[in-house]
């Protein structure tokens, strides 16, 4: 017995003592990407199927409510353990969620339109900075060379493809630069996710494949496509064969990675965000896109889409909240 402790606490105020901020992983901001995504397709879902209209607005105030205390807490981390934050940002995986925080106040300004046409311009402006600022340090990244190939994982995409949610969103911003800044956005991100497309597929056809923990990430490889499609549609002002084309290899690219995702054997992470704003694209695109042809088939899909991204989201928020309850996500 010498050597070991007689307090009956001591477990327990180890286990306490282990909790901190500095554990917080910025990639948790993907859950507000998420929850906007389905709170923006459950907007579409009551304008063309008269979904009720508190669903989408009951989302929306959900994903603000989280955005701003994933931000309370990253504030926090990076106030007590500024050390941790620049290690997670240099790192070449995880630094490239940093994207998400962008593409949050970007989504964010969306949701907020209704309510308030200030508060989304500001928010929309404050992402448009933030997001090019990512991506031109992605890319000045990307440029230095040397740079493994095992690294180009599809977290790549987040920073760099991010320009593409700005015409997503701000297509009915007033500013007189709008209209401008939505097609220089539109160009970075569509060459950019060409080029990333090839790199990334060459990764994961010619190494080993991703580890179990970032086997949600390829959900990612939608993104691109579904973004394309609602960045392209808001540019031409309307969904034309073009945009049916991104439409329908982002639900090819879905149906080859799906089987890979939703796996038993996958664990359960923060990580698992991951597939919340492809999948929402992904939906709000089948949305658009069966408004636009009108057709029982492609309004099946829709549906079948919006109620997988709302089962899926359902059980990440309830799995989350879950282990943040319990300490094990500041552990």
């Amino acid at each position: 017995m010498h050597g070991q402790s007689l307090d009956p606490t001591a477990p327990a105020v180890a286990a306490r003592s282990d909790l901190s901020v500095r554990h917080l992983p910025v990639n948790l901001f993907a859950a507000v990407m998420g929850l906007s995504g389905l709170a923006m397709a459950w907007r579409l879902a009551h304008g063309s199927l008269g979904a009720p209209a508190l669903v989408g607005e009951a989302i929306a105030a959900l994903a603000v409510a989280v955005f701003v205390l994933l931000c309370a807490g990253y504030l926090a981390k990076l106030a007590r353990h500024p050390q941790a934050v620049q290690a997670e940002f240099q790192h070449p995986v995880s630094g490239n969620f940093f994207g998400t925080i962008a593409i949050s106040l970007l989504l964010l300004s969306a949701i907020a339109a209704p309510y308030s046409a200030p508060a989304a311009r500001a928010l929309w402006t404050v992402g448009v900075l933030a997001t090019f600022a990512l991506c031109l340090l992605a890319v000045s990244r990307l440029l230095k060379g040397r740079l493994d190939a095992a690294q180009a994982v599809p977290a790549w995409f987040i920073p760099c493809v991010a320009t593409l949610d700005i015409p997503v969103t701000g297509a009915q911003m007033p500013q007189a630069w709008a209209a401008e800044i939505n097609l220089l956005a539109s160009a970075v991100g569509t060459v950019l996710a060409l080029v990333l497309l090839v790199l990334i597929l060459a990764r994961l056809v010619h190494r080993d494949p991703l580890p179990a923990a970032m086997t949600p990430s390829l959900m990612i490889l939608v993104a691109p496509f579904a973004v394309g499609f609602l960045a392209y549609s808001n540019l031409a002002g309307g969904v034309d064969r073009f945009a049916a084309l991104l439409f329908y290899f982002g639900l090819f690219i879905f149906a080859v990675v799906a089987p890979k995702v939703f796996r038993p054997s996958v664990p359960f992470s923060p990580g698992w965000w991951a597939i919340s704003f492809p999948l929402a694209a992904l939906a709000n695109a089948a949305l658009k896109y069966a408004a636009f042809r009108d057709s029982a088939p492609l309004w099946l899909l829709a549906v079948a889409l919006l109620g997988a991204l709302s089962l899926a989201l359902a059980v990440l928020t309830v799995r989350t909240a879950r282990i943040a309850l319990n300490g094990q996500l500041f552990r």
